[in-house]
């Protein structure tokens, strides 16, 4: 078999495992095991938990003990055990520990399988940048099918789709061990801070490096609002609307953002030369704004349901305008002897610290408005609005940054 056919397949099964859960959990956990809020909340913080430690951890075991591809087999085998007891699991507390387990082995595991591509990849002399991205992006169509599927066999709100996930995990694990060999590491040794990124936070010296990854933080924050209730606010409107296609397929109508988030990549590049990264950061904000403020005039049905289809489309913006910006900010304006670590500093603050944050907060927004008569969307909502609105304004005003076009020549993807 082809080796770029084979680690597109290795792509797609990856994220195809995360999305057969991730987007229709919120649902399950308010509608079949009718957890509070706070209880919801705290179970997406074992995203953030699981992304704070575990991904630098088996970055170094990869690195210099294990083979990627075997090390990855290895977790999501595991992962599989993870998934068959979280589908028989109905307490809060076991509930949460075996989340945390599963998410503790998954987590890295997304980056093992850009180690095992980009290593692969360069022994066949394959260009990367010309190759992976073709690949990479069969993730985010496996998230999408994943998804769509899990909410067409009606598996979104019962713990089939934990079963689902299961099966696929193995697959995964088996997979992994076909696919070729990747070499241990053989370069200079280095600490065990610098192997874990934390050197980056020398960057904190300085005033632009402090606010950008200060608002990277904020604004994990809001990703994790929307991972963590999207489902459980389509599901709400079982009992007024039980035969809408917005609720008899919510998975589906989701699926929209990972749609739209494919798209919007293709626009950066154009975004980004022509107002600078400054500008497309706050574009982001302003997208989640109109993200969360479109959700609370959402409904199933007439004007409702267009709300709640552009909530969907706006959120492509909102999650690559700042990642993928956020990203190419670090890459040019960093010294290169912390670039590497910069990066890994990022994505821990965004999916870790931000996802914590996140999770626990927006918990305690949704137990705030949530009464014996079920829960305020529209004032949970406009507060998650307000917040990303907020972001954006103080953004605008402490961030120093001038735009030149020269500085990015050429964005590829």
């Amino acid at each position: 078999m082809d080796i770029k056919l084979r680690l597109t397949i290795l792509n797609f099964l990856e994220l195809f495992v995360f999305g057969a859960w991730l987007i229709s959990l919120g649902g399950y956990l308010g509608g079949q095991l009718h957890f509070e809020g706070i209880q919801i909340g705290k179970i997406f913080t074992t995203l953030g938990i699981a992304s704070l430690v575990m991904p630098g951890i088996v970055g170094i075991i990869a690195d210099k003990y294990l083979n990627a591809q075997k090390l990855l087999g290895i977790l999501h085998i595991i992962g599989a055990g993870f998934m068959f007891f979280l589908a028989q699991t109905k307490d809060f507390d076991t509930f949460f520990w075996m989340m945390l387990g599963y998410l503790t082995v998954y987590m890295p595991t997304l980056g093992l399988v850009n180690t095992v591509s980009y290593s692969i990849l360069t022994s066949n002399k394959l260009d990367i940048i010309k190759v992976f991205p073709k690949i990479r992006v069969w993730g985010t169509i496996g998230f999408i099918v994943a998804e769509v599927a899990v909410g067409t066999l009606g598996w979104a709100q019962n713990n089939m789709q934990f079963y689902f996930a299961m099966g696929i995990s193995l697959l995964i694990g088996i997979y992994a061990f076909t696919i070729p060999n990747v070499p241990l590491s053989t370069s200079e040794n280095k600490s065990l801070v610098q192997r874990l990124g934390l050197d980056a936070f020398a960057l904190f010296k300085e005033y632009k490096m402090a606010v950008f990854f200060i608002f990277a933080t904020l604004l994990g924050v809001v990703l994790q609002i929307s991972n963590a209730w999207a489902s459980e606010f389509l599901r709400s409107f079982t009992a007024d609307y039980p035969n809408s296609f917005a609720v008899t397929n919510s998975n589906t109508i989701i699926a929209l953002s990972q749609v739209s988030e494919t798209l919007f990549i293709l626009t950066i590049p154009f975004f980004l030369k022509r107002f600078g990264i400054k500008t497309v950061m706050i574009m982001s904000m302003l997208a989640w704004f109109l993200r969360f403020g479109l959700f609370g005039v959402a409904a199933p049905e007439g004007i409702g349901l267009g709300y709640l289809i552009m909530s969907m489309v706006v959120y492509g913006a909102a999650f690559d305008f700042f990642n993928i910006s956020g990203s190419l900010f670090i890459e040019t304006e960093t010294d290169s002897k912390y670039r590497g670590s910069a990066q890994g500093l990022f994505v821990l603050l965004t999916n870790g610290v931000g996802a914590v944050l996140g999770g626990m907060g927006s918990g305690f927004v949704v137990q705030h408005f949530t009464t014996e008569t079920g829960r305020d969307w529209l004032s949970i909502w406009l507060v998650f609005a307000a917040y990303a609105l907020i972001l954006a304004i103080v953004f605008r005003i402490i961030f120093k940054y001038k735009h030149n076009p020269e500085v990015i020549k050429e964005i590829k993807h």
